[in-house]
């Protein structure tokens, strides 16, 4: 393909992905898989064009006034006329020339936009943003969407060491970096290009791909060989395996969720890390776990969010937001955080943790479980930090960032990970 016609392919996805409100790396996938003549190249060039363009919406939409395909793409090239006239020609099945209103609006000096449109999220959001971060908002929201997401890895400690791991990526001509917080995280070089899933220290389950900040609180949720371990939540279950690594194989690791077709993955996941897990399909108000009720010595809740620490990697879902949802979820958290609270035993631990950088899913939430539970106290980040799983380095930092509480905000600006947020609970013998 033409790298105009790859313009051409890409304004064609991101319409459809508006039309269908599809996840954008489902669409991107299903048309490369729907247009075979696309080489490997031109599938991976693409899908960059994609995410740039949808990275960049506020800002494009804000300039061009319209938020279509056609409208991201021109505004992602903003300032580049020499390539916005060698892609937009009307050749090689490329789109059409940009006609004069288009040329004008491609002027635009985006330092006179709206705080919201610098920031890069919709104007309902800046408020929350605002709030939440204080004169960092714009900043802290620009990191939290623009920028490429890294590939974080984890090494499983129930196949072998990070070195074993090391050696075996160096072999296939990886050099992953090591990681700040995660004594078990190694980060992939910007622009690899090789599918992390064809490597072999992933089929032999040496690694696997998580963020470093779900990493992290994984790690300080303080898994123990021996426990009976709930992963409430646990969707396709990333951290149930970081937790059952934490055990070392000892003790007794139940993955529940309300979806099975989440949990279905879970299957291969766990034979390929060596790791013993009992999948539980459970109800919405909890039914099917009354046999745990006040049993566990953890229960790990990453509850149902509107993934804003994310954005980076789903940028559309951004769009998709609304005060309503937000309301909604917050309520949805509350209720599920309360079911396994249920679950903890005296003397056990509770971790509550989103992919959000909203208070009103973090910290409102937390503070709202405490003032309904008398059987519960918070835990101290800086404590629960003391455990092999994180560096030394990665400890300091966390007890500057939790200063002596019970909950952690990861940001991309800040920590350079997902935003993600933490909150440590432990459960009285008695009110």
């Amino acid at each position: 393909m033409t790298p105009a016609a790859r313009i051409a392919a890409a304004i064609e996805i991101i319409d459809e992905i508006g039309r269908t409100r599809g996840a954008a790396d489902e669409v991107v996938r299903r048309w490369g898989k729907d247009h075979r003549f696309a080489g490997s190249k031109d599938r991976k060039a693409i899908a960059e064009h994609v995410f740039v363009a949808l990275r960049g919406r506020a800002q494009s939409a804000w300039r061009m006034e319209a938020d279509d395909g056609r409208a991201l793409m021109l505004g992602a090239l903003a300032g580049d006329f020499d390539a916005i006239d060698a892609l937009f020609s009307g050749e090689g099945h490329g789109p059409p020339p940009p006609t004069p209103a288009e040329r004008r609006n491609l002027q635009r000096n985006l330092d006179t936009a709206p705080d919201h449109v610098q920031a890069g999220a919709p104007e309902w959001l800046a408020a929350s943003l605002k709030s939440r971060f204080g004169a960092d908002w714009i900043s802290e929201t620009r990191a939290a969407i623009l920028p490429r997401a890294p590939v974080d890895l984890r090494v499983n400690a129930l196949s072998g060491d990070v070195a074993g791991a090391l050696k075996l990526l160096e072999y296939e001509g990886v050099a992953p970096e090591r990681m700040l917080f995660s004594a078990y995280g190694l980060r992939l070089p910007p622009g690899f290009a090789t599918d992390v899933h064809s490597l072999k220290a992933f089929t032999t389950g040496w690694i696997e791909v998580q963020d470093e900040a779900s990493q992290v609180a994984a790690s300080l949720a303080r898994a123990r060989p021996g426990d009976l371990v709930v992963d409430y939540c646990a969707g396709g279950g990333g951290k149930s395996l970081a937790l059952a690594a934490a055990m070392g194989g000892v003790g007794r690791l139940v993955a529940a969720d309300v979806d099975p077709r989440r949990l279905g993955a879970l299957d291969e996941r766990a034979r390929r890390a060596r790791a013993r897990i009992e999948r539980r399909v459970i109800g919405p108000a909890g039914q099917g776990m009354e046999d745990l009720q006040a049993g566990a010595d953890l229960v790990f809740v990453d509850a149902p969010c509107s993934g804003s620490g994310t954005w980076r990697r789903h940028p559309e879902a951004a769009w998709r937001l609304d005060r309503q949802s937000i309301s909604r979820l917050a309520t949805l958290q509350a209720r599920i955080l309360g079911q396994a609270a249920d679950l903890v035993r005296p003397g056990g631990r509770l971790v509550y943790a989103t992919c959000s950088l909203l208070a009103e899913e973090n910290d409102a939430v937390s503070r709202g479980f405490l003032a309904a539970r008398d059987d519960f106290r918070p835990a101290c980040i800086t404590a629960a930090a003391q455990v092999s799983g994180l560096t030394e380095g990665g400890r300091l930092r966390l007890a500057a960032l939790a200063d002596s509480g019970h909950t952690l905000q990861f940001t991309p600006r800040r920590t350079g990970t997902d935003g993600f947020f933490v909150a440590l609970f432990k459960r009285i013998a008695s009110p």
